[in-house]
């Protein structure tokens, strides 16, 4: 793994705006040239799967277990602006059990006009209703890295409600169209990355611009989880440093997710080479 990686660990301040907020924004996290690469890679993945899956043009297209797409997208599985926030706040025993692309077009002329229900929820499924608790246990985040500009509204803005991830419920207007209190659209930059708790009460929104909003998002959790894709991954593995391998759900056999050995987390011998013991979760 990258040694700049050490070079962005998780900040103070920045852990105390997830706790509190159940979110936070890291600025300049790709180049210029990744994030043209990137593009180009979504605009090949919406030309594939678009018609394949009868999708209209206005159409909203999320690709899930995008690893498979292209491999470049490895890279960013332990990208080094980002990869230590996520140790930071969940620890070494980790993986990636999510990846998808989103690509959403500009809406159909008149759409704004039309009133719709937007999908306000928190993500991880059927675990917020088995899981006891309040707040539920995190479990999982993910990183969204916006691959085009969203510093205005209007643009397929994330929405969100900070501080929502402590409360398993959130109250919605009567009319099921007005939005919770305290939501606001995330205003961030192409190049930049979110980093947010599954339990943060969120929405994606419609795209009343004049662009296609495209975005990655990377979602991590403890290994003893199952993935929510199919994780298409093993033709990957041989190019893999151990650490990747971990995060692509290596193991020695299946106890070691849940009672890892030392070869099933090389994350956590790496960190405890290069940071102190208080730095690393027990």
């Amino acid at each position: 793994m990258d040694i700049a990686c050490l070079d962005h660990c998780l900040t103070e301040s920045e852990q105390l705006e997830f706790e509190q907020n159940g979110y936070f924004v890291v600025e300049d996290v790709l180049p210029a040239a990744l994030i043209d690469a990137f593009c180009a890679i979504g605009d090949r993945i919406d030309a594939n799967y678009r018609p394949a899956w009868d999708m209209g043009p206005h159409e909203r297209l999320s690709v899930r277990d995008c690893l498979k797409d292209d491999d470049l997208f490895l890279e960013l599985l332990d990208w080094p602006q980002v990869f230590p926030k996520v140790w930071g706040i969940l620890g070494w025993n980790i993986q990636l059990y999510h990846s998808t692309i989103v690509i959403t077009p500009p809406e159909e002329k008149g759409a704004r006009d039309q009133k719709k229900q937007w999908g306000w929820h928190q993500d991880s499924g059927r675990l917020n209703a088995e899981m006891e608790g309040n707040p539920r246990p995190r479990i999982s985040l993910k990183v969204g890295y916006f691959l085009t500009d969203t510093t205005a509204a209007d643009k397929a803005n994330l929405y969100v409600v900070p501080g929502s991830h402590l409360h398993n419920e959130i109250e919605f207007p009567a009319d099921g169209l007005a939005h919770p209190d305290g939501a606001l659209p995330l205003l961030i930059p192409a190049g930049a990355a979110v980093i947010f708790d599954r339990r943060l009460w969120h929405t994606a929104s419609p795209n009343y611009s004049n662009t296609t909003r495209k975005i990655l998002l990377y979602g991590y959790s403890y290994r003893w989880i199952r993935p929510r894709d199919n994780m298409t991954v093993d033709h990957l593995m041989d190019r893999c440093d151990p650490i990747r391998q971990q995060l692509l759900g290596a193991t020695t056999d299946q106890y070691g997710y849940s009672s890892p050995v030392d070869a099933d987390v090389p994350l956590k011998i790496w960190l405890e080479e290069r940071l102190s013991s208080t730095a690393i979760a027990p």
